[in-house]
């Protein structure tokens, strides 16, 4: 199977980053293979191995001739420099990691559930690599009734345990009259991939915006909202508790995040540079009570009447 060929790679990928600048030999390797996987571990697979894992992820394993030992040169800044990498790594070790221990540590393991609109990930990703439009069948929370559309599928994006996809959409391509075209960010669209009905990969090609780049496009947004036109990213100001300042210096809210200093009273001030979308403000909402929005007022305004209107529900 497929899935457990990527396995092998991705198992091979981590035993050499453990192992470290000085690396492993051959017989080091085949003999972890064999208490992993209950085989022999060939030289010839080995090798097929070796130049599956340079074509797909990019990462070359390389042998030292004066001590026929084999490592991965700079593997923590291999892993570092490329987050798509380093998560799919991470993501398959752990699975095989919890398949592994689902026996000998039964009762002891814990995940949680995560929406299954990964199943069409694979499909979604193909058709992008071969520059094909789909037709999904899309679900919407304010609606009982689902929507089909016609789509290019330019990139997608990971938020908070749910897939997204980033599209052109031909039905909501109509501007004025007209169909714009692809590179014309109002007919853009974001979908959650666990509110897809149904996808179909059509004939039709297309070929992608000039300069596309997903990470460029929500650069100065939080979350999956990307920005509308004349959204400008504003500076905002924030007072964490001293607790709550810990969390945020290990994992930022954005990646514009900055520490002023002390606040007065306790606490530290931070400093974000982003537009301040729907889902900072739910953000903010449920940080209440440990970190307080200073400015600018008209965010603090609408974080204060989200937590007004919250609060309504309970008197």
């Amino acid at each position: 199977m497929v899935s457990e060929l990527i396995g092998k790679y991705i198992w091979l990928i981590q035993t050499l980053s453990a192992s470290g600048e000085r690396g492993l030999t051959l017989r080091d390797i085949s003999d972890k293979y064999e208490r992993r996987y209950d085989q022999p571990y060939s030289r010839r697979t080995f090798n097929n191995h070796r130049l599956a894992i340079a074509e797909i992820f990019g990462i070359d394993i390389v042998c030292d001739r004066g001590t026929n030992r084999y490592s991965i040169p700079y593997s923590d800044e291999v892993m570092d420099n490329d987050k798509s990498v380093g998560w799919l790594v991470n993501t398959f070790t752990v699975s095989n990691l919890l398949t592994l221990g689902k026996e000998r540590l039964s009762g002891r393991v814990s995940v949680e559930d995560v929406p299954s609109g990964q199943i069409y990930l694979t499909s979604i990703m193909q058709a992008m690599e071969d520059g094909r439009e789909l037709e999904i069948e899309y679900g919407k929370y304010n609606s009982p009734q689902t929507d089909t559309l016609h789509i290019q599928p330019f990139a997608v994006k990971e938020h908070e345990r749910r897939w997204y996809l980033v599209a052109y959409c031909r039905e909501r391509a109509i501007k004025d009259g007209t169909v714009v075209p692809n590179n014309d960010m109002s007919a853009w669209r974001v979908y959650g991939l666990d509110r897809i009905v149904s996808l179909k990969e059509m004939d039709k090609t297309f070929k992608m915006p000039r300069g596309f780049d997903v990470d460029a496009l929500f650069h100065d947004s939080f979350g999956i909202f990307f920005p509308k036109e004349g959204q400008k990213s504003e500076t905002v100001r924030l007072k964490a508790t001293d607790e709550e300042a810990r969390y945020l210096r290990d994992l930022p809210l954005h990646r514009s995040q900055k520490e002023e200093g002390p606040a007065e009273g306790g606490g530290r001030i931070f400093r974000l540079r982003l537009i301040p979308d729907e889902n900072l403000l739910m953000e903010f909402c449920r940080l209440a009570g440990r970190v307080e929005v200073l400015e600018p007022e008209s965010v603090r305004s609408a974080v204060r009447s989200m937590l007004e209107k919250g609060l309504d529900n309970y008197r």
